[in-house]
């Protein structure tokens, strides 16, 4: 290609990490959190309406193009009927177990080495997610030890707006110092992460895909990703050094 980006973001879900199903994990995050809230309600219950809630907010959140904050997240939407200050104080740690409810997140193959490598040929590197939750991915980025390149962090949970709306993206664009044509984004989801990508005006869209498990969303009718790839490490033939 015609290079005329010096700028990578990434998606965090099902793009640099991926879940891992542990029933023993799992099973004691929602022991965990039953014991936090203290609800006396049965195990069947008290998820059931967990998974209600939840899905009323991912429809409203998808609907407005709007996450709000974890405090406000369990608070508002999640366990309203609950004492409000116990549920606030606890509301990263009800964040962190309720995530873990559904396995393990690991990174993909490579992840680090890819990371470390585009770095290393000139390449300003950020994240751009969609999430619940303000603290695990810098924490991960940290334990991971690919915090060091990576300059701009970017979480709907954060900053409110969420993708595909393209102001999240351009957000992160002026924060990172880059003009939109310059940036490339590296996303799983064949709709959102498209066509958020193209509305912003980014120079490239790279979308992974796994080869065993095909999208649960329909793709795009509007726009194609320039690249799909099935690994990690394969981005380093599509990205030259700059430096």
């Amino acid at each position: 290609m015609k290079n005329t980006v010096n700028t990578i973001f990434f998606d965090v879900g099902a793009t640099l990490r991926v879940v891992v199903e542990d029933p023993e994990f799992s099973a004691n995050a929602e022991r965990q959190m039953m014991e936090l809230v203290g609800t006396t309600c049965s195990h069947q219950e008290f998820f059931a309406e967990l998974e209600e809630n939840y899905k009323a907010y991912r429809k409203n959140a998808k609907t407005t193009l709007l996450d709000v904050s974890e405090m406000e997240l369990w608070t508002q939407w999640l366990l309203p009927d609950y004492p409000h200050a116990d549920i606030a104080r606890h509301a990263a740690q009800l964040t962190k177990l309720w995530r873990d409810h559904d396995g393990r997140r690991v990174p993909r193959p490579g992840v680090k080495d890819t990371i470390v490598q585009l770095h290393n040929r000139g390449y300003k590197l950020g994240i751009i997610a969609n999430t619940i939750t303000e603290y695990e991915i810098p924490n991960w980025m940290i334990e991971d030890g690919v915090s060091p390149y990576i300059t701009t962090t970017i979480l709907s949970a954060k900053v409110r707006l969420r993708k595909p709306d393209p102001d999240i993206y351009l957000l992160a664009a002026r924060a990172i110092g880059s003009q939109p044509h310059e940036c490339a984004y590296i996303g799983d989801n064949p709709k959102r992460d498209v066509e958020g990508t193209f509305a912003a005006g980014y120079g490239l869209m790279v979308r992974i895909q796994d080869q065993d498990k095909p999208s649960k969303e329909a793709p795009s009718q509007t726009h194609q990703p320039h690249h799909i790839i099935h690994e990690i490490p394969q981005l380093l033939n599509l990205f030259p050094a700059l430096i």
